[in-house]
C-alpha cells in the first residue's frame, strides 16, 4: 500500500486449500477454482477493497497458484508476503529462532515416516503431516506422537481435514498473518469491515478474532468450526456467498459503488 493511498473500507482474507480450491489427494494438484479466480479478480477492482489469500503453503508455491494482480499473498501463515507491485516481506526477526526450531523438530518428525501412508510436507515455517492414506489405528499413533512432541518441543499442533499442522514457531499462525496484513494496509477492523474464510483449526484462530471485531467468518465444510460462523459446504458455495456479501449481482457484473 502506497503512503498516499487511503486504507481499505473492507478487507477480504481467504485461505487457499479447501477454501478457494477443492481438497485433493495430491496437494501439488490443487488449483484455484475458476469461479474463485473470477471472484478475486472482481474484488480487487472494487474501490478501497483489500483482498488477500493467506496460506500455510510456502509463498512461492502460493504465488504460482494464484496469478492475479492486486492481491496480497501470504505464505507460511503470514510470515512471508508478496504484495501488489511485486514487493516481498519476511518476518526476518523470526528466522534465527526458526532455524533452531527446525534443527530440533524436523528429525523428530521424520520418525513418523516409518508409519505407512504418512506424508510429511516441509513448508519452512511449518510441517504438515498428511494422514489421508493412514490406517485409523496408525492415525491414533500419529496423533499421540505429535501431542507429546508439542508438549516437549515448544511447537504448536493444529488440526485440519486429513492433516496435522506443526507450527514450528507457536506464535506464527494465521492470526499473526492477518494482523500483519492489517498493519500493512493501515486498516483498523470495524464492525462489518472484515471477512475471513477458511476450513481448519488454523483458520478458526482468526475467525474468533474476526467475530470479536464484528466481522464475518465463513467456515467451509459441513460443520461449523466455532459458534457464530457462516457454514458453507464447499468452495463453490463460498464464492456465491462472498458475491452476495460484496454486493455483486447474479449475472456476475459489478454493482456500481
Amino acid at each position: 500500500m502506497l503512503p498516499t493511498e487511503l486504507p481499505p473500507k473492507r478487507v477480504w482474507v481467504f485461505d487457499f486449500d479447501g477454501t478457494l480450491s477443492f481438497l485433493v489427494s495430491d496437494r501439488n494438484a490443487a488449483v484455484l477454482l475458476p469461479e474463485a479466480r473470477e471472484l478475486l479478480s472482481t474484488l480487487v477492482r472494487q474501490p478501497r477493497q483489500g483482498v488477500a489469500v493467506l496460506s500455510s503453503r510456502m509463498l512461492d508455491d502460493l504465488v504460482t497458484r494464484i496469478g492475479i494482480d492486486g492481491l496480497y499473498l501470504g505464505g507460511g501463515s503470514g510470515a512471508e508476503w508478496f504484495l501488489p507491485g511485486g514487493e516481498r516481506r519476511t518476518a526476518v526477526r523470526k528466522t534465527q529462532r526458526l532455524e533452531s526450531a527446525r534443527k530440533a523438530v524436523i528429525p523428530e518428525l521424520e520418525k513418523l515416516s516409518d508409519i505407512r501412508g504418512v506424508d510429511l510436507e516441509d513448508k519452512k515455517w511449518s510441517v504438515a503431516v498428511h494422514v489421508r492414506h493412514v490406517l485409523p489405528d496408525d492415525r491414533t499413533r500419529v496423533s499421540e506422537f505429535l501431542g507429546a512432541l508439542s508438549r516437549t518441543a515448544g511447537i504448536r499442533l493444529l488440526r485440519g481435514p486429513e492433516v496435522f499442522e506443526i507450527q514450528l514457531l507457536p506464535e506464527i499462525d494465521k492470526l499473526f498473518g492477518v494482523m500483519i496484513l492489517c498493519e500493512m494496509l493501515h486498516f483498523v477492523p470495524a464492525p462489518g469491515s472484515l471477512v475471513y474464510a477458511g476450513d481448519d483449526e488454523n483458520d478458526a484462530l482468526v475467525m474468533r478474532w474476526v467475530l470479536r471485531k464484528g466481522g464475518t467468518a465463513l467456515s467451509v465444510g459441513r460443520d461449523p468450526m466455532i459458534p457464530g460462523v457462516v457454514v458453507l459446504e464447499h468452495p463453490a458455495a463460498l464464492v456465491t456467498e462472498v458475491r452476495r456479501l460484496a454486493g455483486l449481482n447474479a449475472d456476475r457484473q459489478e454493482v456500481p459503488k
